[in-house]
Order: C-alpha cells, then sequence, then structure tokens
C-alpha cells in the first residue's frame, strides 16, 4: 500500500492509469472502495488519482474535527504532492462538497468538476425513507436502517484504527453534517470549470437544492438520476460511470 503525507498525516493514495489527471474525492464515512466503479470506468484513457482523508478506508484517524476547509487544504496538498498543476476533480458527498470549495476558490486547479449529491449547508437534507441507506441519514438515525452498513462493513475491514473507532469517526461526522458546510449560492458563479452536478431523485439532498446548487454554477448541467438514493454511485455503478465519462472533456 502507498501512503502519501499530507498535512501531517499519512494517508492512502491510488495512482492508475495514464493521460489527464482526475482526482477522486470520496464521502463521509466512504472509502476509495465507494468510487471503484467510476475509477475503473476512467482508467482506461485517464490518469486517476485518489485518497483517503483522515479517519477513511485505511487512513488513520486525526486528533480532533473535521472540516470541509482541512478538506480542500488536504486535497490541494494532495495535487501539490503529485506535481499536478490541476485535475478534473470528481467528487461524492462530502467529496463533492470539497470539490465545490475547491473549484470556488482555486479555480486555476480544477479542470473541470463533478459534484455528485453535494450540498451547500446543513438545510439540503430531505431525510426521506427511500434515502435510509445513505451513510449521512444512517448517522443522523441509526435505527432507522435495516440494510446491511456497506461502509460500515469496508471500514471494519480497511481502518487502521480498528472497527471499534467507527462510532468517534460517526460522531465527528455528525458534528460536521449538521454545522457545515455554509456556502453562499451566489459564490458559486466564481466557478469557472466546466461542472456537472449530479444526484439521485430519491436522494438525501432535496433534488431542488441540487438545483439551487447548477443554477448558480454559469453554464452548469444538472443530472438527477431517477430511482436512486444518496447511494446512487452503488446503485447505479454503469450509469453513473456512463454519465461522467461522456461529460469529462
Amino acid at each position: 500500500m502507498t501512503f502519501v503525507r499530507i498535512n501531517g498525516a499519512g494517508l492512502y493514495s491510488e495512482v492508475e492509469g495514464a493521460g489527464d489527471p482526475v482526482l477522486l474525492l470520496h464521502g463521509g464515512f466512504c472509502s476509495l472502495e465507494s468510487l471503484r466503479s467510476i475509477s475503473d470506468a476512467l482508467v482506461p484513457d485517464r490518469q486517476i488519482f485518489a485518497f483517503e482523508r483522515p479517519g477513511h478506508g485505511r487512513s488513520a484517524d486525526i486528533e480532533g474535527g473535521y472540516s470541509y476547509e482541512a478538506g480542500v487544504r488536504d486535497a490541494l496538498a494532495y495535487l501539490d504532492a503529485q506535481g499536478l498543476e490541476s485535475a478534473h476533480v470528481i467528487g461524492y458527498s462530502d467529496g463533492g462538497i470539497i470539490g465545490l470549495m475547491l473549484a470556488m476558490d482555486h479555480p486555476e486547479r480544477v479542470r473541470s468538476l463533478v459534484a455528485v449529491s453535494a450540498n451547500l449547508d446543513p438545510t439540503a437534507f430531505t431525510h426521506s425513507p427511500e434515502g435510509d441507506d445513505a451513510p449521512r441519514l444512517s448517522a443522523l438515525a441509526p435505527s432507522a436502517d435495516p440494510k446491511p452498513d456497506v461502509e460500515r462493513m469496508h471500514y471494519d475491514r480497511l481502518s487502521p484504527d480498528g472497527p471499534g473507532h467507527a462510532d468517534a469517526v460517526l460522531a465527528k461526522l455528525f458534528r460536521l453534517w449538521t454545522s457545515e458546510p455554509q456556502i453562499d449560492p451566489a459564490g458559486l458563479a466564481g466557478i469557472t470549470a466546466p461542472t456537472l452536478i449530479m444526484s439521485g431523485d430519491r436522494d438525501t439532498i432535496r433534488p431542488d437544492h441540487s438545483l439551487l446548487i447548477a443554477a448558480s454554477i454559469p453554464g452548469a448541467q444538472l443530472c438527477i438520476v431517477p430511482g436512486t438514493s444518496h447511494g446512487l454511485v452503488g446503485e447505479r455503478p454503469e450509469l453513473i460511470a456512463s454519465i461522467i465519462r461522456a461529460f469529462l472533456p
């Protein structure tokens, strides 16, 4: 396994393929396994760069809480560590939020952006029953989810901190999800990269919120995937990968 030193933490990293660089940013309480279908679809003609943030996947946790600003700093430091001036950015959930902030504040680093199931603030959550399999809703209402928690199983298998540390990570994520982000839609007008906003029609992020994000970004495209929840990447992997492949310049 390969680890890179990012802002004082050893973070798990994967680099595969050749061609234009693509940076993958996973969701909260997710590992890179959640984006494997996208990576596999793009690697034949792109170079995929991906890392797991602290407390996620194979990366050990850190002291203190999480923030999206820290996620942006880690993404920038990772690009620097890989010698990348810019990359196409694909982010899911928390990774989508980090992607939006990266494109807003550091437009020169983002060639294009795909933000899947991202939100601008905590009021975006619908808490609909259809989204009960989403990691975010499971953390907000654990007793509501009767299905196997795939991300919890990945955590138990991959985390160097051991299965027992998952509750500490979820507690920090709960604080993050209920207080951040706080992104002014007007600020999205500064995004210059070609952008695709995607979410499920049964997502825990309301469709009208995804529409707000897309409408606030000049020239952005919007894709609402029918019959899917916040777990749309795992529910319709071939469709999602195909849409992203068609969008990338």
